[in-house]
């Protein structure tokens, strides 16, 4: 592999010092025109290429952002990272993309390994594994800019982007009401994340509003996945009374509900309606369409990247808390009548 080129082989060259090779190149007003553009010509020839690390320590810019997601091959996060993208390369950022799997200790790890490279500022959506805080802090504690994205933590000076998930919640189980669902079950993932706890907020407050019992067993906190959606519907057509509906916080979760559903002949929505959350791709295009909450992921991420420009411009860390709003998007899954 030949070796890259540096100031020293330019200044060999041209018979003059590193230091007015690196003034040249910096655009030094001390330079001469002639001599400035020797050394650029020079430059060019050699292939030379700034050290862009060094020039980051010098400047105190990298011009790069790291965006953590915990898992890139959802659609959800893959156009998050697409809103992010958009805003932030017309501004001459590069992103860099790391996934945590949902691991905690991965997490740090990343945060560490972005840290140590200079990053200008980190746009991230936690794990759910995620308890300890602390590798938050070492990101405050450098002065780094950080903005939370979907999943978020109550973090004192840190932003956040969001949607109104109880909103979310709310309107997703009045629309199962009003199509005649009494006995309405909700998948969730983990409570103990703002998101999951806000749909479940949602879900449950509609149904105090329009005066129907809250059944906890109709209340399943399941993996994030087809499977989990399957055995949540074997553990909930297993009840004495079984529910007639199922609002799960996640699409993935329903999509498995409503496997599991059509595995026992039950009618959907005739019998039994469904509807889930994030609007996924996937849900538009199966032979029966799945009703979902639309979360404007590319809009969230252009929101998050606005964010973490502001901070930037205006050289402060007080904390911004934009919340979009929640939007239904009503399908075959879950509609027996119009609204």
């Amino acid at each position: 592999m030949s070796r890259k080129t540096t100031i020293y082989d330019i200044a060999r060259e041209l018979n003059i010092t590193a230091a007015t090779v690196s003034r040249a190149l910096n655009n030094n007003p001390r330079i001469s025109e002639s001599t400035r553009k020797r050394v650029l010509e020079t430059a060019a020839a050699m292939n030379y290429e700034p050290n862009k690390l060094a020039l980051a320590l010098k400047h105190g810019k990298s011009y790069n952002v790291g965006v953590v997601v915990p898992n890139i091959d959802r659609n959800f996060f893959a156009a998050i990272i697409r809103g992010i993208e958009d805003e932030l390369y017309p501004h001459g950022y590069q992103v860099i993309i790391c996934q945590t799997h949902e691991e905690e200790t991965r997490e740090a790890e990343i945060i560490g390994t972005l840290l140590n490279a200079q990053i200008d500022g980190i746009l991230m959506s936690i794990s759910t594994g995620t308890a300890d805080a602390a590798h938050f802090q070492a990101i405050l504690n450098k002065n780094v800019p950080l903005v939370l994205f979907d999943r978020n933590l109550s973090l004192e000076g840190v932003s956040s982007v969001t949607i109104d998930d109880f909103a979310g919640g709310y309107d997703a189980t009045s629309h199962l009401i009003k199509q005649g669902c009494r006995r309405i079950a909700h998948l969730t993932v983990d409570p103990s994340l703002d998101i999951y706890h806000n749909r479940m907020e949602g879900y449950k407050q509609a149904l105090r509003d329009n005066r129907i019992e809250i059944n906890e067993a109709y209340i399943i906190t399941s993996v994030n996945s087809t499977e989990g959606g399957q055995d949540a519907v074997n553990q909930l057509m297993a009840l004495p009374e079984p529910p007639d509906a199922i609002h799960a916080s996640s699409d993935y979760i329903a999509l498995g509900a409503i496997q599991r559903l059509h595995q026992l002949g039950i009618k959907i929505p005739d019998e039994f309606c469904v509807i889930g959350f994030s609007n996924e791709p996937f849900t538009r295009f199966m032979e029966l369409s799945m009703s979902s909450v639309d979360q404007s992921p590319v809009e969230m991420g252009r929101t998050a990247a606005r964010v973490f420009l502001d901070q930037l411009e205006n050289n402060t860390q007080e904390a911004a808390k934009v919340v979009l709003p929640a939007k239904l998007c009503l399908r075959k899954s879950s509609v027996r009548k119009s609204d």
